[in-house]
């Protein structure tokens, strides 16, 4: 079957045929690192790393090459500096740091590629000569504007009125601009912000500009798959599409064009101005990365998604099911192709959905069988849930997830001399060891083929 993705830019799926399956590339928009991401950010990162591993079980991991930048210049990194006294430097590293170890909670696997914005600002200056040389862009007071009457295609990604378009993104009205439309590539630093030469004057770049820069420079000028958000259609992509065509001779930007819906929280959309964020790092202290993933991909990707402390209850008791089954066999880190049903359901533009009911197929099957069958059924089970981003938790340390590093090892010890009496028939004093441990840990007991084991189990948990 063909691999079919939805083009936003066509507005319809389409089978993906890469300009070369020896090099397929991809770029998404990364973080600006100035804080924590939140739960929204995440569910793109785990949505393009879902089709990243797809891409890479279809085409060969050394046939894929995948972007995603970090954005580490920018208003908000400054006036993160400003309010905390911190260096800029200081403040993008500890939040790329943590965003790096916070989506690889959750299963993301690391880009091949992340280029950062500080580190292409000489070719940003260069495209920006080149714009100015076309007739697309021109120089004003310090700044660099993009004149969008320079691209006759303006709006065909987001396929909104300028006007509209303009209105809802709340553009900058400024005197030196040519056209109200016109966007910012290059704007003069203030005294104590951070800047570079140019032969506009002392400054940096904007946003949109940084992204067209580091496809070029990383990727090149037309890339197979371009993804982000949905939120990042107008003004942002559709900023990036106008001036790397202008900057390229009218060469494409990408070829697919993807984005991932909204996170919902209630009736509303996860926003700052409603006061409604869910920062994903505070989200890992309390549920693993393969919950929260499994939720995140509970709805398709291009769907809204309501979420909820339900949404997470739930999908930590599916995969509680499935982690019991795959105990049964012994844990390895080696993985085999997933079973054609998933890959099918995959390649039909993501669909998760159809590809968690595909899991909880193989399930049932296995449940169903013994001696070597099974042991074939698990395995098959479990290379479908890690093409996925899921079942890579040792069964034993899954159901221990929730107790603290330092309880743990005292309710090893405990667990060890509650086990030595069982086994030598020194029933009171394994009994008091098994109240006092429940009593006051929140876990339970477990005896499973002559091995004993205590398990994560929230005194509040009405899951038997």
């Amino acid at each position: 079957m063909a691999l079919t993705i939805y083009d936003s830019m066509a507005r319809e799926k389409r089978v993906f045929e890469p300009a070369d399956p020896d090099r397929v590339t991809m770029y998404v928009c990364g973080p600006t690192v100035y804080s924590y991401a939140h739960i929204g950010n995440a569910r793109s990162a785990v949505a393009f790393d879902l089709l990243y591993r797809v891409l890479r079980a279809r085409y060969g991991a050394d046939h894929v090459v995948y972007a995603r930048n970090i954005t580490d210049i920018d208003d908000k990194i400054i006036k993160a500096a400003q309010e905390t006294g911190d260096p800029i430097d200081a403040i993008t590293k500890k939040f790329a740091e943590i965003y790096r170890a916070d989506m690889g909670a959750l299963g993301v696997i690391r880009p091949d590629l992340e280029p950062k914005a500080t580190g292409h600002v000489g070719p940003m200056i260069s495209m920006m000569e080149r714009l100015i040389e076309k007739g697309a862009a021109y120089a004003a007071e310090g700044h660099v504007l993009f004149s969008v009457d320079a691209y006759a295609e303006y709006g065909k990604l987001s396929g909104a009125d300028r006007d509209e378009m303009i209105a809802g993104a709340r553009v900058e009205v400024a005197p030196y601009k040519k056209s109200p439309a016109d966007f910012v590539l290059w704007k003069p630093s203030k005294e104590g912000e951070p800047g570079w030469d140019s032969p506009w004057g002392r400054g940096r770049p904007g946003w949109h500009l940084e992204c067209s820069v580091m496809i070029a420079s990383e990727l090149g000028e037309t890339i197979d798959i371009h993804g982000g958000g949905q939120d990042l259609r107008f003004p942002h992509h559709e900023n990036e599409i106008a001036q790397s065509a202008c900057a390229h001779d009218g060469a494409p930007l990408a070829r697919y064009w993807m984005h991932n819906g909204f996170l919902r929280m209630g009736a509303d959309k996860m926003s700052k101005s409603l006061g409604n964020i869910v920062l994903a790092h505070d989200l890992l202290k309390d549920w693993h990365g393969e919950v929260v993933r499994w939720a995140l991909l509970s709805a398709h990707y291009r769907q809204p998604l309501e979420w909820t402390e339900e949404l997470l209850k739930q999908s930590k008791k599916q995969l509680d099911r499935f982690y019991r089954l795959l105990g049964e066999i012994p844990f390895t880190e080696e993985t085999g192709a997933a079973p054609d049903s998933i890959m099918l359901a995959l390649e039909d533009d993501l669909n998760t959905p159809e590809a968690f009911a595909g899991l909880h197929e193989l399930r049932d099957i296995a449940g169903q069988v013994e001696g070597d069958a099974k042991q074939k059924a698990i395995s098959r089970l479990r290379d479908a849930g890690r093409l996925m981003g899921f079942f890579n938790e040792d069964p034993v340390e899954w159901k221990k997830f929730g107790v603290s590093i330092e309880d743990r090892s005292v309710l090893d010890k405990k667990v060890s001399e509650y086990d030595e009496a069982r086994k030598n028939k020194n029933y009171q004093k394994s009994d008091q060891l098994r109240a006092e441990i429940t009593m006051e840990y929140p876990v339970s007991i477990e005896t499973t083929g002559g091995v004993t084991n205590w398990v994560f189990k929230p005194k509040t948990d009405s899951e038997s």
